[in-house]
């Protein structure tokens, strides 16, 4: 109806349907169009088309025969095609217009001129920088022969003889000069429809070219300029022989201007094959590549490019890079790279390898705790991968362009851990600097902190830590004045916080001020369905470290991985691919399970702990669990003859946890053999 109403040859008279409320009744009525339920009071002589489009037979023939004889009566279908060829012409009208606007908008853009002609010889074409170089608007020049236009064109050749034109000097009849490049237009058919030209102003350089007459001035500038490179340049002729060096390329190569001018441009080369000559060949430059020049077999860097002038080759020009600077250069940024990550976090989440559930479960709870200023504290087993969460958490947090500091807390000793931690004041104790020290925290001001083996603290030590998480300051030690400090607290431990609160070695208070946002990393045994993605990334890891080219594991060798419990968890798994990497030999290239050392699924014998209990022989479950712990330390002190540092490291515990609990148990190791 829309459609119709807007043609200016037809007048919709009526709109009839029995909802007065339909979408066409209400257009009708917003456009002054009656409307009507009943459609016999509107049909006269006079009406010349009616559409039926209620798609009801019995209406249709109701119509057709009491129209008049002059009347045309279209069905819906019908009337709904022609709307839509309409809106299909509409809209590639206006996608002709919107790809003509376009097109316009690309030519008249460019600093170039354009000027296309049809196979006749009439302009079709002329852009704005046309009508600038030439003198005349488009407007004036579209439908008229390019004789008329720009005389000097030579359009109409290039459609006779069907060749591109290329870099072509014009002079206008305006005075202008011009390069100029002339394209025929071919169809797929191969057949002739016009010619294209796209021509540039040089008057200007031209002009400049023409003023500067002393060559000899132009050939001693340009042997200056090539002198004084550090890069060493050789320029050879059409013919591949030396015509010019400069003094870098004899400090370089080792060979002086005798050895190399009016010579092969392979001369130089002692391995590899000569890029002057190739270039030569092709008319094309080649960059960056490797070669050895000279006697001295130096490896470097080759550019080189051709000579053309006047679409002639006279020539090529290579430069050459010296690799050894390059690779000075390269391990002084190694050497600033490893400075600067003492001082920044390395790692991110996406260095996090594993699609688990229990790992993505650890990985979205850290990237929570990173947007808050939260204190968070990292738990899992040794070799889970807690200092990488850390990084990881201060490089996704605000904080990540700050300091990131890491302090392994059982490394130290309690008076050292103090001092590095807090720092101290000149005189504190014998061996202190003078002016004293800045602690750690203050060093990581406005930055975080990554505190290891938070377990290890002694009680001194806590109690100093707990005032840094609730008032945000510091006293040095030997000091009595309070430095506020901004840091985010990151701490892990994998022993158990809940335990040491029970036996007192671990402040409750703490423990509530570090548990505010706990994660949990899973050990590698909880979700060995990451190991081949983590043994991909170490393998490539590793091959780095050692200069190999390793590309896998078998699937022999994955099974036995995957059917290995891993108690000492990524590590482990890291440690295992190294040892098979070194022993494999260099035409291998996939990791076997001759390659793997022995893995076995052993545990730490225990005693075992009667599965029932009789009526009233039942204790409380915090009686039966230390006795149980008393047994297990018991047992593995004999294995490790009462060695205690041996038995911590087997029990995975610190060796003063285990005093502390051989104590508490009142343990014998004096019988112990």
């Amino acid at each position: 109806m829309q459609i119709l109403h807007e043609v200016s040859v037809m007048k919709v008279i009526a709109v009839i349907d029995l909802n007065e409320s339909a979408s066409g009744m209400k257009m009708a009525e917003k456009l002054g169009i009656p409307v009507g339920k009943d459609w016999r009071p509107f049909l006269s002589e006079s009406v010349d088309i009616v559409i039926e489009v209620t798609g009801d037979q019995e209406v249709f023939e109701t119509i057709r025969d009491k129209r008049g004889k002059n009347t045309v009566l279209i069905p819906g279908s019908v009337a709904f095609l022609i709307s839509k060829l309409l809106e299909d012409k509409e809209d590639l009208i206006h996608q002709l217009t919107s790809e003509s606007f376009k097109r316009d908008l690309i030519f008249n853009s460019t600093d170039d001129g354009m000027v296309g002609i049809d196979d006749k010889g009439i302009v079709m074409l002329f852009n704005k920088s046309a009508e600038r170089m030439i003198g005349k608007s488009e407007e004036n020049v579209i439908g008229l022969h390019i004789s008329d236009v720009i005389p000097e064109s030579k359009l109409t050749t290039t459609i006779e003889t069907r060749r591109t034109e290329i870099h072509q000097e014009v002079v206008l009849g305006n005075g202008l000069k011009i390069i100029s490049n002339r394209i025929p237009m071919i169809t797929e058919r191969d057949e002739i429809i016009g010619a294209f030209s796209v021509f540039k102003d040089i008057t200007e350089v031209v002009n400049l070219a023409e003023e500067i007459t002393n060559l000899k001035e132009i050939q001693t500038m340009l042997e200056a300029i090539i002198y004084s490179s550090d890069d060493a340049i050789s320029v050879v002729d059409e013919e591949g022989k030396g015509i010019l060096i400069n003094p870098a390329y004899t400090r370089i190569t080792g060979l002086s201007q005798e050895e190399v001018i009016g010579k092969p441009a392979t001369t130089d080369i002692s391995e590899g094959e000569s890029i002057h000559l190739k270039v030569l060949q092709t008319r094309r430059a080649i960059r960056g590549t490797k070669m050895r020049v000279g006697p001295k077999r130096k490896e470097v860097i080759v550019n080189v490019a051709p000579i053309i002038v006047n679409n002639k080759l006279k020539g090529s020009v290579g430069v050459i890079h010296d690799m050894s600077e390059i690779q000075s250069l390269t391990q002084e940024l190694d050497r600033a790279r490893r400075i600067i990550r003492t001082l920044e976090a390395k790692y991110m989440f996406e260095d996090i390898i594993g699609d688990s559930e229990e790992m993505m479960i650890a990985v979205e709870q850290a990237k929570l705790g990173a947007k808050t200023p939260a204190t968070v504290l990292l738990r899992g087993e040794s070799g889970t991968g807690k200092e990488l969460f850390a990084h990881a958490i201060h490089n996704a947090s605000d904080r990540k362009f700050n300091k990131f500091l890491r302090v392994n807390c059982a490394a130290l000793s309690e008076s050292l851990l103090e001092s590095e931690l807090f720092g101290y004041e000149e005189g504190a104790f014998s061996g202190a600097k003078r002016g004293g020290k800045r602690g750690l925290f203050e060093e990581a001001n406005n930055g975080s902190i990554f505190l290891d083996e938070i377990g290890e603290l002694s009680a001194n030590t806590q109690a100093k830590l707990l005032r840094v998480l609730q008032e945000h300051e510091i006293v040095r030690v030997g000091g009595t004045k309070s430095i506020q400090i901004n840091v985010r607290v990151i701490a892990a431990t994998n022993v158990n916080l809940e335990k040491g609160m029970a036996d007192g070695s671990f402040r409750e208070d703490l423990y509530y001020r570090l548990n505010r946002m706990p994660i949990q990393i899973p050990p590698l045994r909880q979700r060995k369905s990451d190991i081949p993605m983590i043994s991909e990334a170490l393998i490539t890891k590793i091959n780095q470290d050692y200069g190999r080219n390793v590309e896998g594991i078998t699937e022999v060798a994955m099974n036995k991985l995957m059917n290995y419990h891993w108690p000492g968890n990524v590590r482990e798994l890291e440690n295992v691919l190294g040892r098979a990497i070194i022993f494999m030999k260099y035409n291998e290239v996939n990791i076997d399970a001759k390659h793997l050392p022995q893995l076995e699924n052993t545990a730490n014998p225990v005693v075992a702990m009667p599965a029932t209990f009789s009526k009233g022989e039942v204790e409380d479950l915090a009686t039966q669990v230390e006795q149980y712990e008393k047994n297990i330390i018991q047992k593995v002190l004999e294995q490790n003859n009462g060695n205690k540092t041996a038995t911590a490291k087997a029990l995975n515990v610190s060796v003063r946890n285990l005093y502390y609990k051989i104590e508490k148990y009142n343990i014998e190791i004096n019988s112990m053999k």
